[in-house]
């Protein structure tokens, strides 16, 4: 049989990236998603719309992951589960529960094949096809910080805080209900339209006049329409300060840009230099304009005025950040399509008859994976 033939049977992964509010969905070794969908899942049983990763027990979730994985075989990409391979792109410190019953739900009710696990931080530093960064995903519930080095993660250096999309969301809120907008107005949809179309990260000149109360003058206001109905004022102030959270200034010291130093400062220090020129800012909240500048310039304020980190990250530095290749909100889902048009994914996956024999999915925490692998 000719080559290309072969080549032409064979069909392309399924890649997924499921996170906290959207998924990403479409087939290895393409530039873009298919479908960026919400993770939200319409209950066969009594057909309300519910959280897909919100869940009492692992029954519910395994219903729930069966009901939404079936939207997206038979409506959005229309495949045959049993004939593909299937690439999920994680975050290697998620919870087991969810890796456990979303591979169960593969095996045991789609009977895919076999499906590859991709760590989320360095697939999504292998769309660069460089080897070293400090990877930082400002999620929807979550902002964290994976440094890796030479292709390995860095694990003791890891950083995360409860800051994301729906912390920007709440406090835009906070600030419409006190300009007086009603709050049946201010839906979970309304509130993230207004942050992607009108609120933007100020940069830290400004920034320093708002913490020192000597606000300057605010950008002008925009008027919001909703359903066609009513329209909304939205302040000028509320454009530019939503994002302040991520930035706050405390003495817990917890910020973004205190939190991406903290990682590079638990690494080794002959590892430090390659991670301070190397940063990748990823995921649905780093879309907004201003971001990178805003990081760049608070980081080296503080790299060179903070004693602490002044002496720990020794010598003049300069901090750099890659720019993502498509969109960042889509990013991690495209250093899965990249590994599943590979040789990887013959040789990475976890086969339906290798599940069958244990019943779980080899787990890097596990001691027993760890004596069976020799590492």
């Amino acid at each position: 049989m000719p080559l290309y033939e072969t080549v032409m049977q064979e069909k392309p992964p399924v890649v997924l990236d499921i996170g906290t509010a959207y998924t990403k969905l479409g087939f290895a070794a393409e530039a873009y998603p298919r479908k960026i969908i919400p993770s939200e899942v319409i209950l066969s049983t009594n057909g309300l719309t519910k959280a897909l990763l919100e869940y009492d027990n692992t029954d519910d979730l395994y219903d729930q992951f069966v009901d939404f994985l079936q939207v997206i075989f038979f409506k959005h990409l229309l495949v045959i589960p049993k004939e593909r391979k299937i690439v999920i792109v994680e975050n290697v410190l998620g919870q087991t529960v969810i890796r456990e019953t979303l591979a169960r739900v593969l095996f045991r009710h789609f009977e895919v094949s076999s499906i590859m696990f991709v760590p989320l931080h360095m697939i999504a530093l292998a769309t660069l096809a460089v080897p070293t960064g400090v990877v930082v995903d400002i999620g929807y519930t979550e902002t964290n910080v994976m440094p890796v080095y030479c292709r390995v993660q860095i694990m003791q250096a890891f950083q995360d805080q409860e800051y994301g999309g729906r912390a920007v969301h709440a406090e835009i809120k906070r600030q419409l209900l006190e300009a007086g907008v009603k709050e049946k107005y201010l839906t979970e949809s309304v509130l993230e339209d207004i942050k992607v179309r009108t609120c933007f990260v100020t940069n830290f000149e400004r920034a320093k006049a708002y913490r020192n109360n000597q606000p300057p003058e605010t950008p002008p206001s925009v008027q919001y329409p909703i359903n066609g109905e009513e329209i909304i004022n939205i302040p000028g102030i509320l454009r530019e300060t939503a994002f302040e959270i991520m930035f706050e200034d405390n003495n817990d010291r917890d910020s973004l840009p205190h939190l991406i130093l903290r990682a590079i400062l638990s690494c080794p220090v002959d590892v430090r230099r390659s991670l301070v020129e190397s940063i990748f800012v990823v995921g649905g909240s780093a879309i907004i304009m201003g971001l990178l500048s805003r990081l760049r310039a608070e980081m080296q304020y503080l790299a060179e005025k903070d004693e602490e980190y002044k002496k720990k990250l020794c010598g003049d530095i300069k901090f750099k950040f890659h720019k993502t290749i498509g969109r960042e909100n889509f990013t991690a889902w495209l250093g899965g399509s990249l590994c599943g048009g590979t040789d990887l994914i013959q040789t990475h996956s976890l086969t339906k008859e290798a599940y069958v024999k244990t019943n779980r999915v080899p787990d890097w925490i596990s001691l027993a994976d760890k004596r069976s692998t020799g590492s």
